[in-house]
């Protein structure tokens, strides 16, 4: 479901220092971040990492940031930078926005059903090769996720983007083509079916070798009878 509502934020501008005063501010308890686009200068703040952490858990796409307690700015967050073993937020670059213009942005994919699967059910392994989906739209329309339900997957199916049923106002702009999701046999009859391959090249080797073995047999018997012609001649 599209977002029409924004979410305040609040945050403190800051000198933008290098990574030692970032290093500063997160001992302290907050986020360094980054604020551009729209036309303007991009303007550095600090945010506390608590407040940063709450906000985003209940916001939409769009977040009304306001900067030393200046009026509120429609923005979106462009990037995100977490600490690769807690998670932490390490550091958030935020976007303006106009609410009337379509911008492209990335929402995750989330398959659904997969467990209700006729393919699943009869052991197949349903693996998802996307997660994220390139969109546009505008800023309060972006949905927080796009479902696509799987429940009726066989065996050896192949999910494209095509089959993908975007909210209204949003537009996906990945190759329709593009591999979402795939359910592949299961790993036991996978094993079996590379077994029956092994023993059949086996089996087509071994019938070649006799083979050979039988022609060099038939290649000396003929030798050995033209020899003893040749000694009867002497």
């Amino acid at each position: 479901m599209a977002t029409t509502q924004s979410t305040a934020l609040a945050v403190e501008s800051r000198e933008a220092a290098g990574s030692r005063a970032a290093r500063r501010l997160r001992r302290d308890g907050s986020v360094p971040g980054i604020l551009y686009g729209g036309g303007e200068d991009p303007v550095a703040f600090q945010v506390n990492s608590r407040l940063l952490r709450q906000t985003l858990a209940h916001a939409g796409a769009v977040i009304e940031l306001s900067i030393d307690g200046a009026g509120g700015t429609p923005v979106v967050v462009k990037e995100l930078v977490r600490h690769p073993v807690n998670g932490e937020t390490m550091h958030i670059d935020m976007l303006r926005v106009r609410l009337d213009q379509a911008i492209s942005a990335t929402v995750v994919l989330d398959l659904v059903g997969g467990d209700d699967a006729p393919g699943v059910k009869e052991g197949g392994v349903l693996e998802q090769v996307t997660r994220e989906l390139n969109i546009e739209a505008l800023p309060g329309d972006i949905p927080d996720l796009i479902q696509l339900d799987v429940s009726a997957v066989q065996i050896g199916d192949t999910i494209t983007l095509d089959a993908v049923s975007p909210p209204r106002g949003v537009t996906l702009t990945d190759d329709p083509e593009t591999v979402v999701a795939t359910v592949t046999p299961p790993k036991l009859q996978l094993e079996a079916e590379e077994e029956i391959e092994e023993e059949t090249e086996l089996v087509a080797e071994g019938e070649a070798g006799e083979a050979a073995e039988e022609g060099a047999g038939e290649g000396e018997d003929g030798g050995g009878e033209s020899g003893e012609g040749g000694a009867e001649g002497e």
